[in-house]
């Protein structure tokens, strides 16, 4: 790891995830990168639970994998406990999740960076962003309306007829500012025309155990203080976001035959295209549960609690409750399930998932010492709360640049998401469209029917988060289509394209399309029970082992299994996928009908006020954005269809 340069194409502000996969890609695509640090040995460090994956995050975590990503390959280095979660259900929402090695997982990372030749890490806090002033009003004439030609796909609503039609009067303005890099805390000043924004919990992190508040990130790290107060300067909207972490337990206070034993998977899935087998020996979490002795002692100290007391106004995650606010919100409920998850093969803490708490650490002693099996427990770290500030994403376009200075991009939890993964999958898109941008290529903008990556950003634009933004499979239209199976499928073609695969990777995924093809092939041509083995797949009795036996006897050979079960699950799903094909089609129209830079809805009278006041906040940049957007209703779509086309309602 070295620093020097002074000048560079892009600037990282950040090494935890977002900042990760942004380095990263931006270095594969042949950018000059600098990853700026307060410490290069904090690069990759879990702040919260060392697992990476679960329900919707899982999947993240394959696309960016297939996209040449570090987080997959990264965790099937240092996992400890590999699930695949939801097994009792189909395969389209089946989800990877991997326990990792606290400090295993942050060294893989580390190697994996000091892999990229044109990638220079810097230890440092940056203090300001530097900028420049412009200006340019820039008038759109109808002879350039790139929408003239749309053809609506919905039924058009009766409207009045006195719409104006003359779209030359749409206006667009470039950013207020240009961004030129950054100064660091030190004085020391780096020049870059790209710079991305990935500070995680740190933009004036302020932690809350009880009373006690400390400032800083993470435990044992610093808070980021200038950059909030530059983003207020230069006009940015600042808002401020709250998550927490639970208790660590020593592992050995622990009473194990009080809980019960969740074992990994007996034959563990790599994450990562590039791992063949998962070979390092698996060790077990546990479970067990509150009760209402627990319960009782939590309400007993409610007005202790930051969160209750009025120390903490910020909005906190509502699918990751404290167990403060899970003791309140469910009161009905007589108990709250925890996860004794391990944070190491020779770590000594445990990771008490689900009691997440910003209570006094005497309370906090207390109430985990009723706990079955945690009766003896010792405490090494209690649980505390971050309060942190975020840029709204109203302020933010699809290709994670801010609307206020061009070049200046944002990922992670400064755009009010949470979890590893959200903030991976941001970087990589925020890292690619910086390299983008400097080639003056076209934006790379995943949809929602290609990727969960897609859904994220366009739900994060279209409907700014209030509170921090987790991704659940349920966000997905398609997901039938975006299942972690297939992430290579939907997205390898199109990192290999942008030069973010290398020549492993895509000779690895070329081999395993072949293999997927001639199973495919042998399923169409064979025949088992009577009919084609393909017909057969789709029957609710069909079984992978029986399907791997069919095809060994018909070929005298043994077939990759997960490359068997890919075939079964295409099978079985093409019925279903075909019909979402269908609606992405017509999903697709409204996408391809594009909307100019700040165009003036305010002198669209026709739209109601909401969808007017919606859309300017928003400034979404196609049709299909547009009628996401919360307050924009199906007459409004109609509404700004004619305006774009220039069109008058017969």
């Amino acid at each position: 790891m070295k620093s020097g340069s002074e000048k560079f194409d892009v600037i990282i502000v950040g090494g935890g995830h977002a900042g990760i996969e942004a380095a990263w890609a931006a270095a594969r695509m042949g950018a000059h990168v600098a990853l700026i640090t307060m410490q290069c040995e904090a690069i990759g460090r879990m702040s919260c639970n060392p697992a990476i994956g679960g329900l919707g995050k899982g999947q993240i975590v394959r696309e960016i994998d297939a996209l040449g990503g570090v987080m997959g390959l990264a965790t099937d280095r240092a996992g400890i406990q590999f699930r695949m979660l939801n097994r009792s259900k189909g395969p389209a929402v089946w989800a990877p999740r991997a326990q990792c090695d606290r400090e295993r997982y942050p060294q893989s990372v580390q190697a994996i960076l000091s892999e990229a030749k044109n990638l220079e890490i810097i230890e440092g806090s940056v203090e300001r962003l530097d900028v420049v002033e412009q200006i340019k009003p820039l008038r759109v004439s109808e002879s350039e309306n790139p929408n003239s030609n749309f053809q609506f796909p919905f039924e058009e609503c009766d409207l009045s007829r006195s719409l104006i039609q003359d779209s030359a009067s749409t206006i667009s303005y470039a950013p207020t500012f240009r961004i030129r890099g950054v100064t660091l805390a030190d004085g020391r000043t780096l020049r870059a025309d790209a710079v991305i924004l990935t500070t995680g919990t740190f933009l004036r992190g302020l932690m809350h155990c009880g009373c006690e508040q400390t400032q800083g990130g993470r435990i044992g790290e610093t808070a980021a203080v200038g950059i909030s107060a530059n983003l207020a300067a230069l006009g940015f909207e600042l808002g401020r976001l709250k998550t927490g972490t639970p208790p660590r337990i020593h592992r050995d206070s622990i009473d194990y035959n009080q809980c019960e034993l969740q074992p990994g998977d007996d034959v563990p899935i790599p994450f990562s295209s590039l791992t063949d087998a998962i070979l390092q020996t698996q060790v077990p979490c546990w479970v067990t549960w509150t009760h209402e002795g627990v319960h009782r002692h939590i309400r007993e100290n409610l007005h202790r609690a930051p969160m209750y007391s009025g120390q903490i106004q910020s909005q906190g995650p509502r699918y990751c409750p404290s167990i403060e606010d899970k003791v309140v919100r469910f009161a009905d409920k007589d108990r709250h399930q925890i996860f004794l998850e391990p944070e190491g093969y020779d770590n000594e803490r445990i990771y008490c998932n689900g009691i997440s708490t910003s209570l006094p650490k005497e309370v906090q002693d207390s109430f985990v010492r009723e706990v079955p099996g945690l009766v003896r427990s010792k405490i090494l770290q209690h649980g505390y709360a971050v309060e942190y500030d975020y840029v709204p994403t109203h302020q933010t376009k699809v290709t994670l640049e801010t609307k206020l200075v061009e070049g200046l991009f944002l990922a992670g939890q400064i755009n009010g998401t949470s979890g590893y993964e959200e903030a991976g999958g941001q970087g990589l898109i925020a890292g690619v469209n910086a390299v983008q941008k400097l080639r003056g290529a076209e934006p790379f903008v995943l949809g929602r029917h290609e990727a969960y990556i897609g859904v994220m950003i366009d739900d994060l634009i279209t409907r700014p988060p209030t509170e921090p933004y987790r991704m659940f499979t349920s966000r997905a239209e398609y997901r039938l289509l975006l299942r972690s199976d297939n992430a290579e499928e939907r997205l390898s073609s199109i990192a290999r394209r942008l030069g973010l695969l290398d020549d492993l990777r895509w000779s690895r995924f070329q081999a395993r399309r072949e293999a997927i093809e001639t199973i495919e092939k042998l399923a169409t041509r064979g025949s088992a029970n009577g009919g084609a083995i393909s017909t057969w797949l789709k029957r609710p009795d069909a079984n992978l082992n029986e399907f791997a036996d069919t095809l060994a006897r018909l070929t005298n050979r043994t077939f990759n299994a997960e490359h068997v079960r890919q075939v079964m699950t295409n099978a079985k799903y093409s019925g279903y996928v075909d019909r979402q094909e269908k609606q992405i089609e017509r999903f697709k129209k409204l996408e391809s009908m594009k909307i100019p830079d700040r165009t003036n809805y305010a002198e669209m009278s026709e739209l109601r006020f909401e969808a007017r006041e919606n859309l300017s906040k928003v400034a979404p940049k196609t049709l299909g954005q547009a009628s996401r957007i919360s307050g924009v209703s199906p007459a409004d779509i109609t509404v700004l269809w004619i305006y774009l086309t220039g069109r008058r309602c017969a």
